[in-house]
């Protein structure tokens, strides 16, 4: 679509590229930007440039961090002998929103999908392993996807863990299955991990 303007143009292609953003409402927020005073849009592009400039991953879950270590592992309150492992950020946000989980986490950076082309040694499964053995952890929490991705990395996690001397441990499934944990409301995800269940059970049942 022309919008007799080189700079609307390149301004809608690059709000339109954003996930979930169509070219309609695309066009409605850069019309709003444009309406508002320079300072306001300075500020806000600034935002983004400073985000991607200074934020970075955890040295040790993977968790966006400002500093080498994110505030969650850095918290002295939080119980170290417990790991969940969920897929993404946006995981850990949906969980820490429930108030009930107070361990570390694990971000693995996707699930197992060879229809995507990604197979384990895409994850962070190795370095996940080495924190459990270096770290003294007693529980782990599977904290991904009720998909068949997620199941196919559960187990594949599980087999690499049966062997320790761990608790392993998978929130309950409540949660419909092929819910992402960010769709999922805060009360009934933080029943989920409260409510966690040994994972054998439910693999053997």
């Amino acid at each position: 679509m022309d919008y007799r303007s080189k700079l609307l143009n390149q301004a809608v292609e690059q709000m339109a590229s954003l996930p979930g953003i169509g070219k309609r409402t695309a066009l409605r927020l850069v019309l709003h930007l444009l309406n508002q005073s320079k300072d306001s849009v300075h500020q806000f592009s600034n935002s983004f440039q400073q985000l991607k400039d200074n934020i970075q991953f955890c040295n040790s879950c993977f968790n966006i961090a400002e500093t080498e270590v994110c505030e969650i592992c850095a918290n002295p309150k939080r119980n170290n002998e417990i790991i969940c492992i969920v897929q993404d950020i946006r995981d850990v946000l949906a969980i820490e929103s429930t108030g009930q989980y107070f361990g570390k986490y694990h971000v693995l950076g996707g699930i197992i999908s060879p229809m995507d082309g990604i197979g384990p040694e895409d994850l962070r499964i190795k370095e996940l392993i080495d924190r459990i053995e270096k770290e003294g952890i007693k529980e782990v929490i599977f904290g991904l996807c009720a998909t068949m991705e997620g199941d196919t990395t559960n187990f594949y996690i599980y087999r690499k863990l049966e062997n320790k001397n761990l608790n392993i441990s998978l929130i309950s499934r409540g949660i419909g299955v092929g819910n992402q944990l960010e769709y999922i409301d805060e009360l009934t995800l933080g029943k989920s991990i409260v409510n966690r269940s040994p994972y054998e059970i439910n693999f053997t049942s």
